[in-house]
């Protein structure tokens, strides 16, 4: 990193700005701004969450205790809670969004090759699941989950290969996960590994028409028929490689196609599991093992419940929580492609703890 610079500016240098701006005047986000732009809310908020701050108070006094050093930040604008929090409930969080998927696709270039992820493929695999995040139903209203409680759901397709989230939709706490199979527009040749929540025929064989592979848990209550089976190595702990068809009445509507089952013993927890897929052609222990990888999707969400600033919001409104989300979700981006290119062999955790006393 460049020495004479604050940290925070070394760490936003790594941002393209010129891509940035596009996205603002994409949906008009600076029309008939005076002070406090786009991009002073977004440094304010980065701010904000690699030095975990808790409010908008919080955010101005921490700024503010450092006024000389404000400009050499890049922040320009009046850094008030007025500010941030009008800006938060009127500029649109699209910018961010849109900002984010951006440098998700740069940083998904940095870890094509990452080592952690031991599976041979030539496919890229995918894990899809949710985490729901809880809010005050009298403070968020328009959030309706339970009669009493409020939350929104974190809808997130994760790539195992550097654990960058690809696929983001932020709902309601009441939408259920299956119905994002809807808004998922498959890849050919990739793989989508899904918890049985995600069980739906009807939109699997639409995954499968558009030839993009998935994997899937069976439920106890899957009617279907044996065609025939594979010979398997049990030692291993697969116990059958059998190919079906399904014979309810509307799962074989659903999908009329042969489908692949795989039931597989895990030593570790002594439990059984079964399968559903719709390749024939990758061993059976593979897809137990790609199935073990989507526990990367569970701690990526609790890594970002713990370390960023998405469980308490600045603001109440809509715009507000999602302009939070998708800026929690490019410093998330930042540092971890900050990490690849200086190659750094600290923790995201560890780094992130350094920023958070070090920014100044």
């Amino acid at each position: 990193m460049n020495t004479g610079q604050t940290v925070f500016s070394q760490i936003m240098s790594y941002i393209p700005k010129y891509e940035f701006n596009k996205r603002v005047q994409k949906y008009q986000g600076n029309y008939r701004i005076r002070e406090f732009s786009c991009w002073d809310q977004f440094l304010c908020m980065s701010f904000a969450q690699l030095t975990y701050r808790e409010s908008l108070r919080d955010i101005e006094a921490c700024l503010n205790a450092q006024p000389n050093k404000l400009y050499h930040m890049g922040i320009k604008g009046h850094a008030t809670r007025t500010n941030l929090a009008h800006a938060n409930r009127k500029r649109d969080w699209r910018i961010y969004a849109e900002f984010a998927q951006l440098l998700i696709s740069r940083a998904r270039k940095l870890y094509q090759d990452d080592p952690e992820f031991l599976i041979d493929l030539d496919h890229t695999v995918y894990a899809l699941d949710s985490t729901t995040i809880e809010l005050c139903l009298s403070l968020f209203p328009w959030a309706k989950f339970r009669k009493n409680k409020g939350a929104v759901k974190l809808h997130t397709l994760l790539d195992l290969q550097g654990s960058i989230p690809v696929f983001i939709e932020i709902t309601s706490g009441l939408v259920h996960d299956v119905n994002i199979l809807d808004v998922l527009i498959p890849e050919p040749g990739s793989f989508y590994v899904m918890d049985r929540g995600y069980l739906d025929f009807q939109r699997l064989h639409r995954i499968n028409k558009h030839f993009g592979y998935f994997i899937i848990r069976a439920k106890k209550n899957t009617k279907f028929r044996r065609l025939y089976s594979q010979k398997v190595d049990k030692s291993s702990g697969v116990l059958c490689d059998q190919v079906i068809r399904l014979t309810g009445f509307y799962a074989q509507n659903d999908y009329p196609d042969k489908l692949r089952r795989v039931k597989y013993h895990d030593k570790e927890t002594d439990k059984s599991f079964a399968f559903l897929t719709n390749n024939f052609e990758i061993p059976a222990l593979t897809v137990a093992e790609l199935y073990r990888n989507r526990w990367k999707v569970e701690l990526f969400f609790k890594w970002i419940k713990q370390h960023l600033r998405i469980k308490s919001f600045y603001g109440t409104s809509p715009n507000a929580v999602k302009s939070q989300i998708w800026i929690a979700i490019s410093v998330y981006v930042i540092v971890a492609m900050i990490k690849k290119i200086l190659k750094i062999e600290l923790k995201l955790y560890t780094i992130l703890q350094i920023f958070s006393v070090s920014l100044f």
